[in-house]
């Protein structure tokens, strides 16, 4: 059983949803993102190794090991400043990790915005209410923005707008496993050159049947 005493020092954290959406952005280890989320809850800015291993009950060396990798990621900053007693101490910044999180969050309303912007230029006409919320059903399944905006391409070459159409396309690629656009470029122009050889198969047949001198058949 825990004794009062015990519940007492225990300290409890604060998890930010920064701290949540870094963590995936970065892929962070477990002792990474949990030097960071001390560093997020230290009122003080002195970096104090000792303390932060005590308050997360680690060993100093692993915090340690952790505090260099995020200074290697460029996500926390350490810097010595002369304090009061005219002493240098170092200090801990940990504020561009908001900055990064910020900066990749615009990156993503920036690729959005993108995608509709190229879907009203090729189809000509404003999206309707529902062909957004199409557009973000892909998005958010996973579909690739150039796997979506490759498959519009087609579908408007094969003279289709159909948003439905558009969605069969993406599916049957998906299928087959493509997940770029470089990769459809590839699979189309070989169907395409395929189709080709077909065609002057049986444009070689009939050409031969047009040919063939019917009367002198020696077989007749």
């Amino acid at each position: 059983m825990v004794g009062k005493g015990r519940l007492k020092k225990e300290r409890k954290f604060v998890v930010t949803d920064v701290l949540l959406k870094l963590a995936k952005l970065k892929d962070l280890s477990l002792t990474e993102f949990l030097v960071l989320m001390y560093l997020d809850n230290n009122y003080s800015d002195n970096f104090e190794i000792e303390l932060m291993s005590e308050s997360l009950n680690l060993d100093a060396e692993v915090c340690l090991e952790s505090f260099n990798s995020l200074l290697m990621k460029g996500l926390v900053s350490l810097d010595s400043k002369m304090d009061e007693n005219d002493k240098y101490k170092e200090y801990v910044s940990i504020d561009n990790i908001y900055k990064i999180v910020d900066l990749e969050e615009e990156k993503e309303t920036s690729e959005e915005s993108e995608i509709f912007k190229v879907f009203e230029e090729e189809l000509g006409r404003t999206l309707s209410q529902t062909e957004l919320a199409l557009i973000n059903g892909w998005l958010m399944s996973g579909t690739k923005e150039e796997l979506i905006i490759s498959a519009l391409k087609e579908a408007i070459f094969n003279g289709v707008t159909s948003f439905r159409y558009i969605d069969k396309i993406i599916y049957e690629w998906e299928k087959k496993g493509l997940k770029s656009a470089e990769e459809v470029n590839d699979y189309l122009k070989n169907r395409r050159t395929e189709r080709k050889k077909d065609n002057k198969i049986i444009d070689k047949r009939e050409q031969e049947v047009l040919d063939y001198d019917w009367l002198n058949d020696d077989d007749k």
